[in-house]
């Protein structure tokens, strides 16, 4: 058959949304990519909006986090109307079937909602051109996070 699972990209309501979030950033980032636990996790967690992208049989698949507000100030150069997409992460297995690019319209549906302008992010170098196809260009020297190397973008929505 070949045919890719359905799935589904909503914003994290429940608890239980917000541990499967957890859980696919732990499977991506920590035991992938070796960031170190005590850093994946934040305090922007409690504020950020989440997003989930979840397989017809209840499987998570992706992840990614919209701040807005106070806590995306730091890190969007001071203009409130500018969001923070992060923490954007799809488990090895759902990778080449669109839910990445699903998690990140889906974050900027989110932003759109809260009357925000332009969405900000940091890229690992190596996810530059997938950012690209959605539109963020890039800006501003290359620069570490967590060991590995990215670099600033921002779309306007």
């Amino acid at each position: 058959m070949g045919v890719s699972p359905a799935y589904t990209v909503r914003v994290a309501e429940d608890p239980a949304d917000r541990e499967a979030c957890f859980a696919v950033r732990k499977e991506v980032f920590v035991a992938e990519q070796g960031v170190a636990e005590d850093i994946e996790y934040d305090a922007y967690d409690a504020v950020a909006v989440h997003v989930l992208a979840v397989r017809e049989d209840g499987v998570p698949l992706g992840t990614g986090r919209l701040l807005h507000g106070e806590a995306a100030v730091a890190k969007t150069g001071g203009d409130p109307a500018v969001g923070s997409l992060g923490r954007l992460a799809v488990s090895r297995a759902a990778r080449g079937l669109g839910v990445g690019a699903a998690l990140v319209r889906a974050i900027e549906d989110a932003a759109r909602a809260r009357g925000l302008t332009a969405v900000d992010l940091h890229a690992q170098t190596h996810a530059l051109g997938f950012y690209e196809r959605l539109g963020y260009e890039a800006y501003g020297p290359e620069f570490p996070d967590a060991g590995i190397p990215h670099r600033a973008m921002r779309r306007a929505l």
